[in-house]
């Protein structure tokens, strides 16, 4: 069968950005499928085309993938009324690819909510089986964040949230809270599957040579963020730490932050300003750049702002890259991900807005390098056994083709 794939902020690993859906998408081809994926023009991500644009667009074959790349940028470093009108742009412009491609299932992925629009356009005017995967609870999560707060957009992000999950044959949710936020709104449970994220074995390789960023000693811990800088990231969470290391005095412990964002600015500023060299900025890199990074570490720092919302509904790439390469992890709010953590003892959870909790558990990782190491060995065995991308992709292409078949589609149809 054809798929229509639909996902804004699509990268491959030559880039900076999540490659869930790349992931995905190679997959259904090695099934047997063919794919078409429609995607924007991230500032971090690469698609892997690099021809002209042509009327804003641009189309070739990545990897198998049919990609349709739309001409609009995206940053998380840009403002929200920037990032809204990018959205919208995305999709009336997928829209009318939705109403004119051939294909035989619609797949949509969030963020952003708006992907659901041409995904209920291919459900109702073309008839086309749906599948729709929720990455982040949305409005609740930018309520919860206080990000938006008009009531008229909230009301209409609500409607769009509940026509998107009522036009969906089936659902995916990526965290144990997304299931429950969906079936919350009236979807029967058993269209809704819980995959989350995965562990791309293949790719966080230990072989892979290390990279030491300048101002770090051989010595030195290194505690790693790879990921957005923004507002739902919390990272004054490390700076808060970083200070309290200073007063310390160990300044053998370094927190190196890697990425991009708005809130990036004034977290460099506050370190300038406060004299924590003991934080290290770097620009967001490639997947094969990071993995050498990575190799250098000893701890990730998986993150968030303290929202409750994001408890049990997120599910970070960077804790599935961070076990998948043997890190243990800091964890610095409750929820699902500090379940498994105490679970598979393969890391520390701390509670949110407590900055000695934070540096107690960065000196007890510098203070105990076998029990640390030993944590790391036991991450890498948790992404082996429950988070493995090959075992986590095949049941999403089996979800996906289950709902084609339900729909008397099978490999060799002719989309139309």
């Amino acid at each position: 069968m054809r798929i229509l794939y639909i996902h804004q902020h699509f990268a491959t690993p030559r880039g900076s950005g999540g490659i869930r859906s790349y992931q995905m998408a190679r997959r259904m081809v090695a099934r047997g499928h063919g794919v078409t994926m429609l995607c924007g023009r991230g500032i971090d991500g690469q698609t892997g085309l690099s021809g002209p644009f042509e009327r804003g667009v641009r189309r070739g074959q990545v990897d198998g993938i049919d990609v349709i790349e739309v001409d609009l940028s995206y940053s998380n470093r840009d403002g929200f009324v920037k990032r809204t009108m990018t959205f919208l742009s995305f999709m009336v412009r997928t829209s009318r690819f939705v109403l004119t491609e051939k294909y035989d299932l619609l797949f949509a992925t969030t963020t952003p909510l708006t992907v659901g629009v041409p995904g209920v356009l291919g459900r109702w005017l073309r008839r086309k089986p749906f599948v729709f995967e929720v990455r982040d609870l949305w409005p609740e999560l930018p309520r919860a964040m206080g990000v938006i707060r008009n009531p008229v957009i909230l009301w209409a992000m609500g409607v769009l949230e509940w026509a998107s999950y009522r036009s969906a044959h089936r659902l995916i949710g990526l965290s144990p809270g997304i299931v429950e936020g969906i079936a919350h709104r009236g979807v029967d449970r058993g269209a809704i599957a819980m995959i989350p994220n995965g562990c791309d074995l293949d790719i966080f390789a230990t072989d892979v040579p290390v990279h030491q960023p300048a101002g770090i000693r051989d010595d030195d811990l290194v505690a790693i963020f790879a990921g957005a800088h923004g507002i739902a990231n919390g990272l004054d969470a490390a700076l808060d730490a970083a200070a309290v290391l200073k007063r310390r005095g160990r300044d053998d412990i370094r927190i190196v932050l890697i990425g991009n964002g708005m809130k990036k600015p004034a977290l460099v500023e506050r370190a300038t300003r406060e004299g924590l060299d003991n934080v290290v900025f770097l620009d967001a890199v490639r997947k094969t750049e990071l993995v050498g990074l990575m190799n250098r570490a000893d701890v990730g720092l998986q993150l968030l702002a303290d929202v409750p919302a994001f408890y049990y509904g997120t599910s970070p790439n960077k804790f599935f890259d961070y076990i998948a390469i043997g890190l243990p992890v800091l964890n610095n709010y409750p929820g699902w991900l500090a379940g498994l953590i105490a679970e598979a003892d393969c890391g520390i959870a701390v509670p949110p807005r407590d900055p000695e909790a934070f540096a107690d558990a960065l000196q007890a990782f510098a203070d105990d390098r076998d029990a640390t190491g030993a944590r790391g060995q036991r991450a890498r065995a948790l992404a082996e056994t429950q988070f493995a991308r090959d075992d986590l992709a095949r049941r999403w292409a089996e979800w996906i083709e289950r709902t084609a078949e339900e729909h008397g589609i099978g490999r060799i149809d002719s989309p139309s």
